[in-house]
């Protein structure tokens, strides 16, 4: 044992409670003898690590130590007072028992557990109060078993907490210049010698480090059960010090207290015993874990093989970051996966906040600034990237493959380990090194299409106050989340492409020859999510609030499948195809359209209201009616919602044949003159007859 152990763990005489021949036949009072809470610890197998969370868990640790050095203060200067206060013994001693029953409205960060504490120190402020008026000539029995103990407990105890703070730090710092130093190594003019010196001093440096911790966290965890001895041995002494000077009082008191007082010396007694126990285990944990081999503590020497199946990762991480116009910086950040997010939490954090969403994003190894292990993160839409350095090429693989599973949202599957080995040879292809920062042309979309100052929703203006939810859905409205085809009517549209009735209650009466007039044409490859009926049909709240109801219904039955369709925009008409038959699932007139939008965060999702009649009361016009339908689109929701905007604005050209023509020199049309020509998803032409166009993006 060395000598900061025997400090931390080794006995301590001045726990030794004087209990009197009379107390100590006395039959404990059994509310008061019962073991002690178990203390909130800190885990030793977490100081290695040394993660955000861990360091967050230390703070509050050091929280509760600062308070209780600020209790401890005000609780000896009373004491102090009690001594020096011979002819106002009385003041002082209604004072100290005040001063004791603070000790409950104290903000203590880990005080759960310390009702029975209270409890006492509550007891013992109550016979403060009464032999108040007894305390004459106490002077040298506070001082040996009242103040002594306290400023023993103050200048040994908290010191000790305060010196190994200030090691620990001083150790941290020295880890972090040592990484420092070992992240700058060069890849390429690579120094054996220099490499084996910077590793061996990483190494020092974190084994330092680790030791300065374990002892840091044993000695916060052993002043859990110190501060209770300290609070409650000090005034058990004062106490039995009124007993042996004032045998008047103790006549008084003495059938009252000597059970207290046994059951304060068994409840110290006990947890010492409980600190001598910890201390054991604590000293055992801290000789196995520093008995491991040096190559735990040295970067880059990862014996256990790389996991290329993992849906979820955390670590430290270089990121780089511009500091100029051509200069950089690398910062060490704790980074880790949720769900499809990659969050990042700075060190003292209490939460992660998010960096970037994964979902479609690519991944990539990338040659950085002379830097080893580096890979690239870039968004699907390629306007964000980001730079991390990983610290060994084990954790530099396992990070670009995960970040390859996650970006094909393996996560939401039934068996995402499943499908992360099938993916397994993707991952690898990532890995190899690229030397071209150059971003692929093919499948980017086109930043100008979805600009939102370029698209109206609806000519209704947004009210001025955001209404209640039960005011647009009514509470328990039922949520159809697929679209299914019967398969009377698949026949129907093989046959002759007659009318049929969607199970919304809309009618398809478009014809062949009205599809033919139509100007405009485009297709979107989207995932029908969920419709449900609505009570308002002109504000985009409704279209937010179904959105809300139908992903959160989703997540709560556990439906997570959906099936591509093809959502085709015309200037007449909406319709939902099925990409494998070209049957139509669902058709809505563009007219019956009041309301479309994209949701403000996903810009993904989109949907639009219908209008319809309802006959269910017997009216003979009928009542208006609202639906809502959500979808999820490969490609922004703004595109689409620009597009019904287009489709709109060339309905109601054709009432004006000036304003039509007008409409169509403004934009292009194709070689026949027939359809107004889009910019479609693959960069090319939309058209009627290619079929290519419907295939899925996903």
């Amino acid at each position: 044992m060395t000598g900061l152990e025997a400090g931390l763990f080794g006995d301590r005489s001045r726990t030794a409670l004087w209990v009197t021949e009379s107390t100590s036949s006395v039959i404990q009072a059994p509310s008061l003898v019962s073991k002690m809470p178990a203390v909130h610890k800190l885990l030793l197998e977490e100081a290695l690590q040394d993660s955000p969370q861990t360091r967050s868990l230390l703070s509050v640790f050091e929280e509760d130590a600062g308070t209780l050095t600020d209790y401890t203060n005000q609780l000896l200067q009373s004491m102090q007072r009690v001594f020096g206060a011979q002819n106002e013994m009385a003041l002082a001693t209604e004072q100290l028992s005040k001063q004791l029953l603070e000790y409950e409205k104290q903000n203590f960060a880990l005080g759960r557990g310390d009702e029975e504490v209270i409890s006492m120190l509550q007891h013992f402020a109550r016979t403060v109060e009464e032999l108040n008026a007894l305390h004459t000539d106490l002077a040298s029995q506070i001082a040996n078993r009242m103040v002594f103990p306290t400023v023993q407990f103050r200048e040994k105890d908290l010191t000790e907490i305060s010196t190994l703070k200030e090691i620990f730090g001083i150790a941290t710092d020295e880890h972090e210049a040592a990484m420092v130093k070992y992240s700058r190594l060069p890849k390429k003019r690579e120094n054996e010698k220099l490499k084996a010196e910077v590793v061996r001093e990483v190494a020092f440096c974190r084994r330092k480090q680790h030791q300065a911790s374990m002892q840091y966290y044993c000695a916060l965890n052993a002043l859990q059960y110190r501060k209770r001895v300290a609070m409650l041995e000090p005034l058990l002494g004062y106490t039995q010090a009124q007993i042996n000077f004032f045998k008047k009082g103790m006549e008084l008191v003495s059938k009252k207290m000597d059970s207290f007082l046994a059951s304060v010396s068994s409840m110290t007694q006990s947890i010492q015993a409980q600190l001598d126990a910890e201390a054991e285990s604590m000293r055992l944990s801290q000789r196995e874990f520093l008995s491991v081999e040096d190559t735990v503590y040295m970067p880059d020497h990862d014996l256990v093989p790389v996991n290329r199946t993992l849906i979820q990762k955390a670590g430290y991480l270089n990121i780089r970051n511009k500091t100029g116009l051509v200069t950089t910086a690398w910062d060490r950040l704790y980074f880790f996966t949720q769900g499809g997010n990659l969050m990042c939490q700075p060190r003292g954090a209490v939460a992660g906040g998010m960096v970037l969403d994964l979902d479609n994003s690519s991944v990539m190894a990338v040659e950085c600034e002379d830097r080893r292990y580096c890979f690239q993160i870039t968004s699907p839409t390629g306007k964000t990237s980001m730079i991390l350095q990983a610290e060994s090429k084990r954790e530099y693989e396992e990070w670009i493959c995960t970040i390859n599973n996650i970006s094909r949202q393996i996560y939401l599957t039934d068996n995402p380990e499943a499908v992360a080995i099938r993916l397994n040879q993707t991952a690898i292809q990532a890995v190899t090194p690229i030397t071209s920062f150059e971003k692929r042309a093919e499948g980017s979309p086109n930043p100008d299409r979805a600009k939102p100052g370029g698209v109206a929703h609806s000519s209704v203006k947004k009210a001025a106050t955001v209404p209640e939810p039960e005011d647009l859905i009514a509470p328990g409205t039922p949520i159809q989340f697929d679209i299914v085809l019967p398969a009377s009517e698949f026949q129907d549209q093989n046959r002759a492409g007659g009318r049929r009735t969607n199970p919304f209650g809309e009618t398809e009466e478009e014809s062949s020859s009205g599809a033919d007039d139509s100007l405009l044409q485009q297709v979107f490859a989207v995932r029908f999510l969920g419709s449900m009926a609505v009570r308002s049909g002109h504000t985009q709240e409704v279209i937010y609030e179904a959105m809300r109801q139908v992903l959160a219904a989703r997540a709560i039955h556990n439906i997570f499948k959906t099936s591509e369709s093809h959502l085709m925009v015309t200037s007449n008409c909406l319709r939902l195809i099925d990409p494998q038959t070209q049957v139509t699932k669902i058709s809505f007139q563009l007219k019956d359209v009041t309301q479309f939008a994209a949701h403000q965060e996903n810009s993904r999702l989109m949907g639009f209201v219908v209008e319809g009649t309802d006959w269910s009361e017997g009216a003979e016009e009928g009542q208006p009616s609202f639906s809502a339908f959500i979808f999820e689109s490969n490609t922004e929701g703004e595109k689409i919602c620009y597009t019904i905007n287009v489709g709109k604005e060339i309905t109601e050209a054709k009432k004006d044949p000036e304003a039509l023509a007008q409409l169509m020199k403004s934009m292009p049309l194709t070689n026949d003159g027939k359809f107004l020509l889009l910019e479609s998803e693959t960069g090319e032409a939309a058209n009627g007859g290619g079929q290519e166009d419907l295939e899925s993006e996903a």
